[in-house]
């Protein structure tokens, strides 16, 4: 019998945009003419909540918490539950204008007496000091989202505690080496959160009949919603076969014993899915075959991990583009929480997921999974190939936003990827992850602007070198604002991930650290940050070998379901927990310019120590040093247009030369640059031959061997005021 795949995302990921991995494994399905439909069943269950109907039934089924005398319900929830009315009035107007379909009702939001308010609404005196004035639409947009979030505090007072806009049941998924408590909650009656999302889970299998229902589990807060779709199905539908894969058991699931989890599920797959769902599906047409791709199932009662296929996993060239088509992307919901510039290119508008590159080409950061396939494995693709796929994929949704979700992309293959991007012509607007090192130029910082790059996202983690060496994260601090710099001068917003309680990092270093972030922002160079406080992870080199890092593990037991956060003990025996709100208040003040004569100790309400950073370490760092030291194999783009060239003549002392005027258009500006004639005559034939548009790029030394053919003192000609200004206005060396 021909198999037939139904692909699933279950509640809850984000709520803008769809996660990727089902139009990942679609994409790979396609071509191989295998049939299946996909569908995110987290924007799903949302929408049918947070509608007119969702409401009338939601505060319908709380009614009973307001009827009871003595019930403990904040004062909060007694406002929404009292204003219900107007909130079943505009929520649907107010869900189609986050939907992008009614810009007109920002005017009436924007206005504060159309959304009922509740708690939530409490912070906007403090956002209006820290933000000034926003336009109508984001401003809208930001009321909008306070409404519902409102609504989602309602909800998890009154009627399913585990809710959440991108995480269900989070505390369940988390640390969780024993099954027994999400197996516990899993024999409980469904939660009015469960019923909606069986409800909806019912008209799809019906509707499509799969033989073959593949839940991606990316986070912890997917995991309990699941297992509800996984049991609904096995009670309802027992011949369909189940699988799980993804981010969750990718890391958290290697070392999975307890039979239980397989009452719900035939299979569990690792790492890349391609090859793994493959063999399922041969061995599901073939049932005497059982040859098996990194999966874990049920043999003679007990738990057994088969990867006795002899196919090797695909590169990834023949993975196929992702495939968007069954998800709903005119229905899913732009917010703006606004707290964080980074965090809002999360939650804000729809973006195309895509890869440059599997794995990372780095691989060696000690926090990091680095031993796990997702990392170890680096393979780039073609920048070529990535451009086929950036343009199949604004053909099939009609959106030209790329956000790619790489580890960290390869400076390379980001210069290549956006010289293509430019050949070609195309208007996308993207962003992605990279490391903060040297090859980060200012001029490849200006290209990757001009292809459409807005942002990047980068791990500072620890602002101390004597740390960042321990992390082996192979950048200093100096380094990084340097980069920084560059990313910022060229108009590409850039967002730090920052950690603090690495195994042996004193309160020193901290402190330290905090000021080295001060002076970043207050210089300027970042526009975003986050702190992360640190994780230790049983895949990573500290969670391998703690006893390298002053580590003790608290125990040795592996867990007979997830396995991958660890408890331990720092032998410096500091609580990092307490610098946990000063950092990341000092952080929101920064991020929004301000705050910075404060001092450090105003951020802390216990003593920490002085800083030993030199006030000025970072502005010293940035102090401009002319680099006269091109490498002859360096490319020279230019991506300017044809100048408009003019010949005079030009007289001193009863000597005259003729001279060359270039004229030049840029989308700003027009600007003029004279050289001698038979320079200029050069100039415009070079700059016609390292034209973006041209398929041969040129080197420094192809050029300047070009120019010596005819001319004399290239490098006197180089640094001069002509090409200097050529410089500013497009004419790259990278």
């Amino acid at each position: 019998m021909k198999t037939k795949l139904f692909v699933i995302t279950p509640p809850f990921t984000q709520l803008n945009t769809p996660y990727p991995a089902t139009a990942y494994i679609k994409g790979f399905l396609n071509t191989k003419n295998i049939e299946s439909v996909q569908a995110d069943l987290g924007i799903d269950v949302i929408l049918e909540l947070f509608s007119k109907k969702g409401l009338v039934d939601l505060f319908n089924i709380s009614s009973f918490r307001f009827q009871v005398s003595g019930s403990e319900v904040s004062d909060n929830s007694k406002r929404i539950f009292a204003l219900q009315d107007e909130y079943i009035k505009t929520i649907d107007p107010v869900i189609q204008f986050l939907q992008g379909k009614n810009p007109t009702l920002a005017l009436q939001i924007c206005q504060e007496d159309f959304l009922p308010e509740a708690s939530r609404f409490a912070q906007l005196e403090e956002l209006d000091w820290a933000f000034g004035t926003m336009g109508t639409q984001d401003k809208a947009k930001h009321l909008a989202t306070l409404y519902l979030e409102d609504i989602s505090d309602f909800i998890v007072e009154c009627v399913d505690e585990n809710f959440g806009f991108s995480r269900y049941a989070e505390r369940l998924g988390r640390s969780a080496n024993s099954f027994d408590e999400l197996y516990q909650a899993l024999q409980q009656s469904p939660t009015y959160i469960d019923s909606i999302l069986i409800s909806l889970l019912r008209v799809k299998i019906e509707d499509i009949k799969p033989t073959l229902f593949l839940i991606s589990v990316p986070f912890p807060g997917n995991l309990y919603s699941a297992f509800r779709c996984a049991q609904w199905v096995k009670q309802n539908y027992p011949e369909i076969k189940i699988s799980m894969g993804g981010g969750f058991p990718n890391t958290e699931l290697r070392s999975l014993s307890d039979k239980r989890v397989f009452e719900f599920f035939d299979f569990i797959t690792l790492d890349d899915g391609e090859v793994p769902i493959e063999e399922l599906i041969s061995n599901l047409e073939n049932p005497n075959l059982n040859s098996y791709k990194r999966t874990f199932l049920l043999e003679n009662g007990e738990v057994v991990y088969k990867n006795n296929s002899l196919k090797h996993d695909y590169k990834q060239a023949y993975v196929g583009t992702p495939d968007y088509s069954d998800l709903p992307l005119d229905k899913y919901i732009s917010v703006i929480e606004i707290v964080n510039p980074m965090h809002r290119m999360w939650s804000d508008g729809r973006w195309n997921k895509l890869t440059m590159a599997h794995g990372c080409y780095w691989g060696k950061c000690t926090f990091c999974d680095i031993s796990l396939d997702y990392i170890k494995v680096y393979e780039p693709v073609a920048a070529s190939l990535l451009c086929d796929r950036i343009e199949e994929l604004i053909e099939q949704t009609g959106q030209n936003g790329f956000h790619f979700v790489d580890e960290a992309a390869p400076p390379a293959l980001m210069r290549a990827l956006a010289l293509e991007i430019l050949k070609r012509k195309l208007a996308v607007t993207w962003w992605t992850n990279i490391r903060f090192e040297k090859s980060f130029s200012k001029d490849l910082c200006l290209l990757l602007k001009a292809s459409g790059c807005i942002a990047v996202s980068g791990g500072l983690e620890v602002a101390s070198d004597r740390l960042l060496k321990l992390i082996d994260k192979g950048v200093t601090v100096e380094q990084v604002a340097k980069v920084t710099r560059n990313f910022t001068e060229a108009g590409v917003m850039v967002h730090a991930y920052l950690m603090y309680g690495y195994p042996t990092q004193t309160i020193q270093e901290t402190v330290d650290s905090l000021e080295m972030v001060r002076q970043l922002f207050e210089a300027g160079v970042l526009q975003s940050g986050f702190w992360h406080q640190f994780a230790l992870t049983a895949h990573s080199p500290v969670g391998l070998y703690p006893e390298k890092f002053g580590v003790t593990k608290k125990t040795e037991t592996i867990g007979a379901f997830a396995n991958n956060d660890i408890e331990y003990v720092d032998s410096t025996g500091i609580n990092h927990d307490k610098f946990s709100f000063g950092l990341k208040k000092s952080l929101f003040n920064f991020m929004h310019g301000i705050c910075f004569d404060y001092e450090l100790q105003d951020w802390f309400d216990f003593k920490i120590p002085k800083t030993k950073i030199h006030a000025d370490f970072i502005f010293n760092a940035l102090e401009e040093q002319n680099d006269f030291n091109t490498k002859p194999n360096a490319k020279v783009v230019w991506l300017g247009g044809k100048a408009a060239a003019e010949t005079f003549t030009k007289s001193k002392k009863g000597r005259s030369w003729e001279m060359m005027s270039l004229t030049f258009h840029d989308k700003k500006q027009s600007f003029n640059i004279q050289t001698s004639k038979d320079e200029g005559e050069w100039l415009v034939e070079i700059l016609n031959k390292i034209s973006i548009s041209n398929t041969k790029n040129y080197t420094f030394q192809e050029v300047k061997n070009d120019f010596e053919t005819s001319l004399e003192d290239f490098e006197l000609f180089w640094y001069s005021k002509p090409v200097n200004t050529l410089r500013e206005f497009g004419l790259l060396v990278l």
